[in-house]
């Protein structure tokens, strides 16, 4: 099925998530880069039209860049991922295109409250817990990831099931 999503691409955070994505995170395996994610599902490919493309362009827009710190490791029972600092920013644009959206709510609904969060093992418990293990010695070594929010990536995965970007929303400068 083609889909799509929003997502805040952090380059800055591959160094350190490369190697782990590639073995525990089967996203990074079909094309999609070191990310937050700011609203998945969006809706399917030939659905996006200039109309959709001039709201999110509106709704991103609206929001200043701003830098934030990837220092904290998390968990979810299958997931391990970094926790932005702040994350704050990163829910309020979910929030925001949901309300422009409302028929693409983040993870389709499936939670009640939307994390934000870079993941680096989404398989199960065991690989998630290997990857923490191993995160925490790399952040030992290498400490955490500064980074700075300036666009928001729209990706897609219509050709093969292989996530490409799409098109990108900047945020509003800072003054």
């Amino acid at each position: 099925m083609n889909q799509s999503a929003l997502v805040a691409v952090v380059p800055e955070a591959e160094p350190l998530v490369d190697e782990l994505r590639s073995r525990f995170d089967p996203s990074a395996l079909v094309g999609v880069p070191a990310h937050i994610t700011v609203l998945f599902p969006f809706m399917p490919v030939e659905l996006l039209t200039t109309d959709v493309f001039g709201q999110l362009g509106t709704v991103v827009g609206s929001f200043v860049e701003f830098e934030f710190r990837l220092e904290r490791i998390g968990r979810f029972p299958q997931t391990t991922y970094l926790a932005p600092e702040p994350p704050e920013p990163f829910a309020e644009m979910t929030a925001a295109l949901g309300r422009v959206f409302p028929d693409y709510p983040p993870y389709g609904g499936r939670f009640s409250q939307s994390i934000p969060h870079l993941t680096v093992a989404d398989q199960n418990e065991e690989s998630a817990e290997v990857a923490a293990r191993e995160l925490a010695e790399v952040f030992g070594r290498k400490g955490g990831v500064g980074a700075t929010c300036r666009s928001v990536m729209l990706l897609e995965n219509s050709q093969g099931g292989r996530w490409r970007d799409y098109d990108s929303f900047a945020l509003k400068r800072r003054a």
